[in-house]
């Protein structure tokens, strides 16, 4: 007999995802006012608690603003939230919307080559100082071996994921938080069109040669050379992808 696992479900989860989708997808428009506590509660058939928290966790990721006494108000989420929407405004149902993914693709053509060049110039300076500190050394080590592992790998959403753990430790190596936390909301929106997007980044993520040239830039602590490899290997595919969102 085969067995299902039981899913638990959060009513407060569900009353925020059902209001978040609706102020991510317009249908609550920005300045316009949540009905009131009791009126969802109604409206869901859910207890008034429920509605408190998930209005909480509304206000936390910056969709609605909630203030004692005075109607819930929906936010302008392009000025009041973070990073952390994109996943949901890339995937609008089982369909990718354009022009979130094009602003994806073009921030990661932007922050990967000043990626590269940060790691680059931190494992000069690590060198500067008489040797490579343990967490510079390791890092170089996984980069190294993501690199290999890229190179003997010929499925393309495997490549995918191994390329993603390649860009992990670039990061570690650049040390930025700001870039790791921006890196970390993006990855989390192009995760799940991974196999979607295998036709095209078949390409860049076969190009084991490009990965090794953008590692041992890095090692060598050549902060330019490493901003120009990264160039050279996101362009092509970020033009390809871009391409045909224009043409979707």
């Amino acid at each position: 007999m085969a067995w299902t696992p039981v899913v638990k479900r959060s009513v407060s989860g569900d009353v925020f995802e059902q209001v978040a989708e609706q102020v991510l997808g317009g249908e609550l428009a920005a300045g316009s006012a949540l009905p009131s506590e009791r009126q969802l509660a109604e409206a869901l058939s859910v207890s008034r608690p429920a509605v408190r928290e998930a209005l909480q966790r509304l206000a936390a990721a910056g969709l609605v603003s909630v203030r004692q006494g005075e109607a819930t108000t929906v936010l302008d989420y392009r000025r009041s939230s973070g990073l952390e929407v994109l996943p949901r405004l890339l995937l609008r149902g089982d369909s990718i919307d354009p022009a979130v993914a094009r602003s994806i693709l073009e921030a990661r053509l932007h922050n990967g080559p000043k990626i590269a060049e940060l790691a680059a110039r931190r494992v000069r300076r690590d060198a500067g100082r008489g040797g490579r500190a343990l967490p510079v050394a390791d890092g170089l080590t996984l980069l190294h071996k993501s690199v290999e592992g890229l190179v003997a790998e010929s499925d393309p959403l495997a490549q995918q994921r191994i390329a993603l753990e390649f860009w992990d430790h670039v990061l570690d190596l650049a040390d930025s938080i700001a870039f790791r936390l921006m890196y970390s909301m993006l990855r989390a929106a192009y995760e799940p069109a991974l196999a979607a997007l295998a036709p095209i980044m078949s390409a860049e993520v076969g190009n084991g040669g490009a990965y090794r040239d953008l590692a041992a830039a890095i090692d060598a602590g050549e902060s330019e050379e490493a901003a120009d490899r990264a160039r050279a290997l996101l362009e092509p595919a970020t033009i390809a992808l871009i391409h045909a969102l224009d043409g979707a």
